[in-house]
């Protein structure tokens, strides 16, 4: 037997009072006033509270779509300029051993001054390629840290099975 609500029957859980405001009274139920009772039916109640979680769900997704938006805008404008940076860095370097060349020139043959040129950046190569090549012998791409704490997630989880 159904009895008739006397609260806003707008097709939603909530109510609004004449000044937009919604409507929640003692009970915490949003449309029902202090006193009243919630006549729905259990299943409309799981329904609501189904719509309402997918509802919020979907805001967080729009609100993190958002937020990651606009990271990824300021992610590629430094990318960018950085890669700008890089590329003035590179010139700056060539012209910069043009000039050292032609300071040498002023004492040896142009010759024996690119020469010494190049091998200052043959030995700034070949430091820059040790010193990689020590910190790629130290990593450890296992990732111990989320090995071992996945490891714990997994023996928390299995004793509730």
């Amino acid at each position: 037997m159904t009895t008739p609500t006397t609260g806003p029957t707008t097709g939603s859980s909530t109510g609004t009072t004449a000044t937009g405001a919604t409507a929640t009274g003692a009970t915490g139920v949003p449309g029902q006033r202090a006193g009243e009772r919630d006549d729905r039916s259990l299943g409309q109640v799981v329904g609501d509270v189904a719509s309402d979680l997918s509802e919020l769900f979907r805001e967080e997704l729009t609100l993190a779509k958002a937020e990651m938006r606009q990271e990824a805008t300021r992610l590629g404008k430094g990318a960018g300029m950085l890669g700008g940076a890089g590329v003035a860095g590179l010139l700056f370097l060539v012209f910069a051993s043009w000039a050292l060349a032609h300071l040498l020139d002023n004492w040896l043959p142009i010759e024996a001054a690119t020469g010494i040129v190049a091998l200052l950046w043959g030995i700034g190569a070949a430091v820059l390629a040790l010193r990689g090549k020590k910190n790629v012998q130290k990593s450890n791409p296992q990732l111990p840290r989320t090995q071992g704490s996945l490891k714990e997630d997994a023996a928390w989880v299995r004793p509730t099975r």
